[in-house]
């Protein structure tokens, strides 16, 4: 049975490098899992005060929430750490109080940068804030993607062989992790 799997991208940007990454990775895993962006960069700030009358994007993005089988963060590095963008979806979906959208859900975290070290710190800011949000994440393999353009083709296919290879390793064990999780 192909799992649902919840996509968050913490770029903006439409030519976004992480972007592509989550294309190559929906490719990788075709016949397994079915990807589902949640594009959190419609949500508004998190504010309590908007329970009362909820924005139609918070709706749709707790609907997808609630029916995936698992997250996959896909996040580039500012700073050090991670996107506010993926923080306020977080903040999102713990709320209402006792309807955390994350709970059990199983998860990983990739990201990708020009720099060597790809989104490392980043992604170890997001890990202890998914564990505490509830998910179940993926500790082995991390995958920190140092991006080189030309290991990527146009329609999203991973051309160079090793990072094909290393990103199948790290989808198979998504999709195992996500069987013995979910």
């Amino acid at each position: 049975m192909v799992k649902s799997v919840a996509v968050m991208v913490g770029s903006l940007r439409r030519d976004s490098i992480n972007r592509r990454l989550a294309r190559a990775l929906e490719k990788l895993a075709d016949g397994r899992l079915q990807f589902h962006e949640l594009h959190i960069g419609e949500l508004p700030h998190y504010n309590d005060d908007l329970w009362d009358n909820l924005p139609e994007s918070v709706a749709r993005f707790k609907d997808r929430m609630d029916h995936s089988d698992a997250v996959l963060a896909v996040t580039p590095e500012y700073n050090r750490g991670y996107p506010g963008l993926i923080k306020n979806a977080l903040d999102w979906g713990t709320r209402p109080y006792g309807q955390n959208s994350w709970a059990n859900k199983p998860a990983a975290i990739t990201g990708t940068s020009s720099g060597v070290i790809g989104t490392a710190v980043g992604q170890s800011h997001l890990k202890s804030d998914m564990l505490n949000m509830g998910m179940i994440v993926m500790t082995r393999p991390e995958a920190y993607i140092q991006f080189k353009p030309e290991a990527y083709a146009a329609d999203g296919s991973v051309t160079d062989d090793s990072i094909r290879k290393f990103l199948t390793e790290f989808m198979d064990s998504f999709v195992t992790w996500i069987d013995k999780h979910g």
